[in-house]
């Protein structure tokens, strides 16, 4: 009996110091939470702030730079964008895997014939699939023939490839230029107001300095930003023909080969 009593004191006394520490635990994780969301509180606030006098900072820019150059920078730069967006999503699914798709036309060759290759190729996505399913197309006339149709088709993938990047150039071009028309502007601007008052105050220069360089500088952003997508493209574009020059020529050793099988 005095071993049980004294089993039950020591649970008890277990029990108490764990309630006391978990108490105490929770006081701790309270307090802790509070003075984190403090934290959070006042660096919302100073982020909402900062984002807004950036907004109200960026807003100010453009309305000294003169509405009418900015604005035409600023439609730079969203059509631009749009066609750029565009094309990096139409190359990255054209970028496929040509070495499996060389493998599973020659295997859907040598097991189904040229049927199964047309097929297996109409269901493939990619310019690379739609050159070999238009060789394969003109295989009954001949290997030449067949390298004939890839060459051809080929031009007509490659174009597709690169449609639109003659936009991104332009607006690449126009953008740099009217910040530069802006900039002249704002240079007639600054002394068709010395001319006026006959003084060569400084206040009255700075003027139109100010928005020459805020339009030069926003032109030279937009051109920036769009050249850096031009160049992707261009290089992707790159990449993406090389892959089809490979996968023709292999595409060819692959009939060759079934034709001296065939015979």
């Amino acid at each position: 009996m005095r071993k049980l009593f004294a089993l039950i004191a020591v649970l008890g006394m277990l029990t108490i110091g764990a309630s006391t520490m978990l108490k105490a635990q929770e006081a701790t994780e309270a307090t802790e939470t509070e003075q984190v969301q403090a934290t959070s509180i006042g660096s919302s606030d100073e982020d909402v702030v900062e984002s807004t006098s950036l907004h109200a900072a960026i807003k100010q820019k453009f309305i000294e730079g003169g509405a009418g150059f900015m604005a035409a920078v600023i439609l730079c730069l969203i059509f631009g964008l749009a066609i750029a967006i565009e094309r990096v999503i139409y190359l990255n699914l054209s970028d496929t895997n040509t070495k499996k798709l060389v493998a599973g036309v020659e295997d859907a060759l040598n097991n189904g014939g040229i049927e199964a290759a047309k097929e297996y190729c109409r269901n493939a996505r990619g310019p690379v699939a739609s050159i070999f399913y238009q060789g394969l197309m003109r295989y009954d006339q001949g290997v030449d023939m067949v390298e004939k149709s890839v060459v051809s088709y080929g031009s007509v993938q490659m174009g597709l490839l690169e449609k639109g990047l003659t936009w991104i150039s332009l607006f690449i071009a126009i953008a740099p230029m009217m910040g530069f028309l802006g900039t002249v502007i704002g240079m007639i601007e600054a002394f068709d107001n010395i001319q006026a008052a006959g003084d060569m105050s400084p206040a009255l220069v700075a003027g139109g300095i100010k928005v020459a360089l805020i339009t030069t500088v926003g032109g030279l952003i937009v051109a920036m930003i769009l050249q850096v997508f031009f160049n992707y493209c261009n290089s992707k574009i790159e990449g993406i023909v090389n892959n089809m020059e490979d996968a023709s020529v292999s595409l060819l050793d692959i009939l060759v080969k079934y034709n001296q099988k065939n015979k």
